[in-house]
């Protein structure tokens, strides 16, 4: 398992709540796969970030782990996504964006990404 074998990263690093985000995951692992599964976490609170574009195609799915099959991937090498959240904080919420390469019911590699939430 290499240490760039997935990334995830984001086009900035706070956000308003309502404000979209554009996400991109980066694949560089050789091995085999069955999916890529997104996992975001807003700290100290049960809100979430719905998921309102996939690849450039308009979803709505508004679940905090997001799983994407291999074969749904056009590019096996990428994917681009854009989230939104409801969530106001008080001062700021951490954020914690989680990308997984799963095979066979196991994680292979991971990369994890840090944003804040300001009011």
């Amino acid at each position: 398992m290499g240490e760039n074998d997935i990334l995830i990263n984001f086009d900035k690093t706070e956000v308003r709540p309502k404000e979209e985000i554009n996400g991109v995951i980066k694949i560089n692992f050789i091995g085999r796969f069955d999916s890529i599964v997104i996992n975001s976490q807003i700290e100290n609170t049960n809100d979430i970030f719905t998921f309102i574009k996939l690849n450039d195609k308009k979803i709505n799915y508004s679940y905090a782990r997001m799983p994407v099959l291999r074969q749904d991937l056009k590019d096996a090498s990428e994917i681009k996504f854009v989230v939104t959240t409801d969530h106001v904080p008080q001062v700021t919420s951490n954020v914690k964006f989680r990308a997984s390469i799963i095979q066979e019911h196991k994680e292979v590699a991971n990369h994890v990404a840090f944003l804040k939430i300001v009011p």
